[in-house]
């Protein structure tokens, strides 16, 4: 299936009636600092290279980030830290983005979110993830060069894990547990290699660093070419 068809297939998607209502609420209600906004307030899909070998993987849309923009980790603080480090790895042309028609653009890579909703608290029940697994199924198929996915927190790296499975790949058992900069070749697959998720929860305490994100996209840049 390819990707253009996947894209709209996500944005008129209105299977979870929680999501729905919040997100839909969110874009009404708004945050004071983005009032004069024209909220999203619909399911984010997946953007980036469709010849992608490198496919990064996130956990969902945020309230007033991908749910205000349209377009995932664009217009909050992960984004600008995810980003930057594409561009010192040379796979995004601009260090950051803030709305949709900014000029971003992405080489080699995809990105998407596990979840295609923004969830309340940012915790997708276990229903919503599965009734959200087909899309990113459908994105794996879309992208027949992809040589490595790098997984952005736990529930990322679970997610692609079950994805995969049912794409075919052998997963290894047991499977290495999470962990930032752990990278597991998988046959008949790609790469998986897991990242800490640039929420500010994480960069603010120092748990992750700009040189550890790097670190990451190192590997992946090794698992592409190799």
């Amino acid at each position: 299936m390819k990707l253009p068809l996947i894209e709209r297939e996500v944005t008129e998607c209105r299977s979870c009636d929680r999501l729905v209502e919040w997100r839909e609420r969110i874009g009404r209600e708004k945050r004071r600092s983005f009032r004069e906004w024209d909220y999203w307030a619909r399911p984010v899909p997946g953007f980036g290279d469709p010849k992608a070998r490198l496919l990064i993987v996130g956990l969902a849309p945020a309230a007033h980030g991908a749910n205000r923009t349209g377009r995932v980790f664009t217009g909050d603080r992960s984004g600008d830290w995810l980003f930057a480090a594409l561009h010192r790895a040379g796979l995004a042309n601009q260090p950051g983005s803030t709305h949709l028609a900014d000029g971003l653009e992405l080489t080699d890579v995809f990105i998407t979110a596990a979840v295609k909703c923004a969830p309340p608290d940012n915790k997708p029940t276990v229903e919503e993830r599965n009734r959200c697994e087909p899309y990113l199924v459908r994105e794996l198929e879309a992208l027949p060069r992809l040589r490595a996915i790098v997984c952005l927190g736990k529930f990322g790296w679970d997610q692609v894990v079950r994805t995969l499975r049912r794409s075919g790949s052998v997963i290894p058992s047991p499977l290495p547990r999470f962990g930032h900069a752990v990278a597991v070749q998988l046959e008949r697959g790609p790469t998986l290699i897991g990242s800490y998720h640039p929420s500010q929860q994480n960069t603010f305490t120092g748990r992750l660093t700009e040189a550890m994100l790097d670190e990451v996209f190192a590997i992946a840049a090794r698992a592409v070419a190799g």
